[in-house]
Parts: structure tokens; sequence; C-alpha cells
């Protein structure tokens, strides 16, 4: 059963691995961060956040220092898909933005459809269709709904 985690990662709870949506590559174990099974790029910053004033006459110039801060791009090794970006300070270990249960996802799922893409539509809240958390009316000047 592959999960999907976000617009470029699923899991394959069989396997236990990540693995890339747009190429099927699998990348690394579930349990451990998945940015470690991806090409990083170590990014100049100031690349692109370019200064807003002259740096030869002002030192502050509104750019990131890259003394200071470091952009890390996450590619997937074999179709070059930008997985993530994250800004950190130098010799900042990369963050670990998602972590899951894998055995209680095991059990979530062992009953359900597989799901292999995102789903579309009207996104109501559910079973509230028609009023707002204070009771009152939903509006529906934006999806041009009548009552």
């Amino acid at each position: 059963m592959r999960v999907l985690m976000s617009e470029n990662l699923r899991i394959d709870l069989d396997a236990e691995m990540w693995e890339c949506r747009h190429c099927n590559k699998v990348l690394i174990s579930a349990r451990d961060n998945y940015k470690r099974g991806l090409l990083a790029y170590n990014r100049d910053p100031t690349e692109i956040h370019k200064p807003l004033l002259d740096p030869k006459k002002y030192k502050l110039t509104y750019a990131p220092d890259p003394t200071w801060c470091r952009l890390i791009e996450y590619y997937c090794p074999q179709c070059g898909t930008m997985m993530e970006t994250e800004y950190l300070p130098p010799g900042h270990p990369p963050l670990r933005d998602m972590e899951f249960d894998i055995d209680a996802m095991k059990e979530q799922w062992k009953h359900r459809k597989e799901v292999t893409k995102e789903p579309s539509g009207k996104d109501y809240p559910r079973g509230r269709t028609d009023r707002s958390h204070s009771g009152q009316p939903m509006a529906r000047l934006y999806t041009g709904e009548q009552q």
C-alpha cells in the first residue's frame, strides 16, 4: 500500500520506504529522514535574494548573509524534481519535518483503498456544509451556490 505524504513524496507501507511520486524512485527507509535519500544542493542565498542596496557602498544590503544562513535544496536523485527547500544556519543538520509512526499507519491503512492522486473539488467542513462555526449560515458568495 502506497500512501501519499506530500505533493512529491509517498510511503510504501509494505516495503517501509520513501518514494518519489514522479518517477517511483525508492529513496530511503520510511523510518528515517527522507532528506537523507535525496540530492542536496547547498546554495548561496544571495543567488535567490539579490541585494537591494549596492554592496560596494553598504555593509547591510537586505540580502541574506551566507555566513549566517544557507539555502538547502533537495532533489530526487533520479528525475531531478525539487522535493524541498530549507533555510538553515551553517552547520545545522537537515530538519526532520515529517516523522510518522509506520506501525500505526499500517494499522490505519490495512482496510482502506489506496489513494493514487490527490482529492479535488470543493473542500467543505465535514457534516457542516450549511453553517459556519458560529452557527450562522455560510456565505455562498465565492462558490456561487444556491441555498
